[in-house]
């Protein structure tokens, strides 16, 4: 593989310490402590890895050895992650909402050795079932929470990263580095499952640095300026493409404490930028419009002026075209009295955000622009290293994915499908040739498993996936997310499950969003013991109702809901009908409800 402008370094170490080189003592990580953001430099933060990869290759790790990383997202994943890869080992992350079952598979069939897991809770799971694990030789705790009867087996972070810079020298860990080559295996991802059971995609060097080089081609960063705050689960191949861009863009990262915290830890962190799934700006959007509900007719009115204003400017700066000076005093004065407060809830430093992992409601995507916000939303798979498609900061169509990103390829299947080639893409499923010969054809195209179309423009909209398309017993193809998501811009509605396969007509499985739900039936003198109560009440049922038939006049008729069922409760990653990255499973919400979606189509429909 020939380095050039699209793969500018001969490995991930090489990349990783240009960077390094470039900015020294400025900060490349911070994390809250105490209330306190502490900045990790460049420099320590490679002394960091780099101790950590002698404290693996001290305990036998070998070029090509896979190593596990169990934890939520934090600044000692992205330094054990770096110091796996440029000490010759390859990355195997596993989900922190993983059960001890689900974990073991992971490390018995990528056959790894060693695993770093994030504390107390993270271990047991994994001491439940080392006797079932015969090749794993050490486990590394990052809270530094050892049992006293943990013996050899277990070894607290702070206490490894002594062991490396005390066993392995300078000399025999620069030998490995350097060595590094592009097509050297870096990382294992395994899929989260919504298909059945995970596959392993394996991502060489070359697929990281290009996904950065792409990305910085597109979007221009200032390395004193910008900041990027993650979050994402480093499990999910989009949070990690992100950080290996950012370590390209040499910028620093922002670690949110965890999703609790989320607005909280952005508006003290005050970053430019912010990568993450459709989920948490549906729920900003519901908070929004719901407090708007609240408050008096005054503010309400003066947030509805405010909103039409930007919604003019917002038309003006899709198609790129200067604001009339009237409207431009207009806007100036929306922003000060209303806007700016949205965008103060991110920080105020916001210049986009980029949305992935799954569809985002077009609906949502243009209210947020109204008020300067501006939501990129892109398209990529595990197997292609995430983004094969994003919009751009300066070109950019709400409810489309983007224009393929530089040095990747993109064709449209006879029957719809997305095809896909270039250095982003995997080299295959670990240990799995047959997958692996379904995935890729023989001219290395990769088959997504996604419908869509590309615009005029360049520009792609995903239609559904291939094998979720229902088709009715009338011969009418739907693609159900469409209408998922846009159930979900109601403010009662955190889930919306479609069903209607080879029926006459659509049914969906409806969870509440408790929060709201509970403010209405509170202001609505609805009595409830418990907030499952809700769910069966049959005011709530009508709220409901009234929601659906509302978004109803949105869609053809062959696409509206007919009949539904209000779940008690929402779906969830703990009782598996969400994926770690929040999408839905569909086929374990279709085995797990089956009966009663069946159940609405045994009576005959008005």
């Amino acid at each position: 593989m020939v380095q050039n402008d699209l793969i500018p370094y001969k490995s991930i170490y090489h990349m990783f310490k240009a960077s390094v080189e470039a900015r020294g003592d400025k900060p490349g990580l911070k994390y809250l402590q105490d209330g306190k953001w502490i900045p990790i430099s460049w420099n320590e933060w490679f002394e960091m890895s780099k101790s950590i990869a002698k404290g693996l290759m001290a305990l036998g790790m070998e070029k090509g050895d896979r190593v596990n990383i169990l934890s939520n997202t934090n600044h000692k994943w992205v330094i054990t992650d770096l110091g796996i890869i440029i000490g010759g080992g390859v990355t195997v992350p596993i989900y922190q909402s993983n059960t001890a079952r689900e974990s073991h598979y992971i490390i018995d069939h990528s056959g790894s050795k060693f695993i770093f897991v994030e504390n107390r809770l993270q271990l047991e799971k994994i001491l439940t079932v080392k006797d079932e694990l015969p090749e794993l030789k050490k486990i590394i705790v990052f809270s530094n929470e050892v049992p006293e009867n943990g013996g050899d087996l277990i070894i607290g972070f702070d206490d490894f990263l002594e062991f490396g810079r005390s066993q392995i020298n300078d000399e025999e860990f620069y030998k490995v580095a350097e060595s590094l080559d592009l097509m050297d295996l870096a990382s294992i991802v395994y899929t989260s499952g919504t298909t059945g059971v995970p596959k392993g995609v394996m991502l060489p060097h070359r697929n990281f640095i290009y996904i950065g080089a792409a990305i910085l081609k597109i979007v221009d960063f200032d390395p004193d300026y910008d900041e990027n705050f993650a979050w994402l689960p480093y499990a999910h191949i989009l949070g990690r493409a992100v950080q290996y861009s950012i370590i390209q863009a040499r910028v620093c990262t922002s670690f949110a404490r965890g999703i609790d915290t989320l607005l909280e830890d952005m508006q003290s962190a005050k970053p430019t930028f912010v990568v993450s799934v459709p989920r948490i700006y549906e729920k900003i959007y519901t908070k929004i419009k719901v407090g708007l509900e609240s408050a008096s007719p005054v503010k309400r009115a003066l947030f509805n002026w405010s909103m039409g204003v930007g919604r003019k400017v917002s038309q003006y700066k899709q198609k790129n075209k200067p604001l009339p000076l009237s409207l431009q005093l207009q806007y100036n004065l929306a922003y000060k009295l209303v806007l700016s407060k949205i965008h103060d809830l991110f920080g105020g430093r916001i210049r986009f955000f980029v949305s992935g992992g799954a569809p985002l409601s077009k609906d949502i995507a243009e209210f947020f622009h109204a008020a300067d916000v501006l939501i990129l939303e892109g398209y990529g798979l595990t197997e292609t290293t995430a983004p094969a498609n994003v919009n751009r900061p300066d070109k950019y169509k709400f409810g489309t994915v983007g224009p393929t990103i530089p040095g990747t390829e993109e064709k449209i299947a006879e029957d719809g499908e997305i095809l896909i080639r270039g250095p982003g893409v995997m080299t295959g499923y670990y240990r799995n040739p047959e997958e692996t010969k379904e995935a890729l054809d023989p001219d290395g195209w990769f088959h997504s498993g996604d419908i869509g179309e590309f615009d005029e423009e360049g520009f792609l909209r995903i239609t559904d996936r291939k094998k979720d398309i229902i088709v009715t017993a009338g011969g009418k193809n739907i693609a159900p997310q469409y209408i998922e998501n846009l159930m979900k811009t109601s403010p009662y509605i955190s889930q919306c499950f479609v069903y209607g396969d080879k029926r006459k007509y659509l049914t969906a499985l409806v969870t509440l969003d408790y929060e709201q739900v509970k403010e209405y039936a509170d202001a609505h003198g609805i009595r409830y013991e418990k907030l499952e109560d809700l769910a069966k009440d049959p005011q709530i049922e009508l709220l409901i109702r009234k929601e659906i038939e509302e978004r109803n006049k949105q869609l053809a008729s062959y696409e509206t809901i007919k009949k539904f069922i209000i779940l008690p409760t929402d779906f969830s990653i703990e009782t598996g009908e969400l994926t770690p990255s929040l999408k839905m499973k569909r086929k374990v919400i279709l085995n797990k409800y089956r009966d009663l979606l069946d159940s609405l189509y045994e009576e005959k429909f008005d």
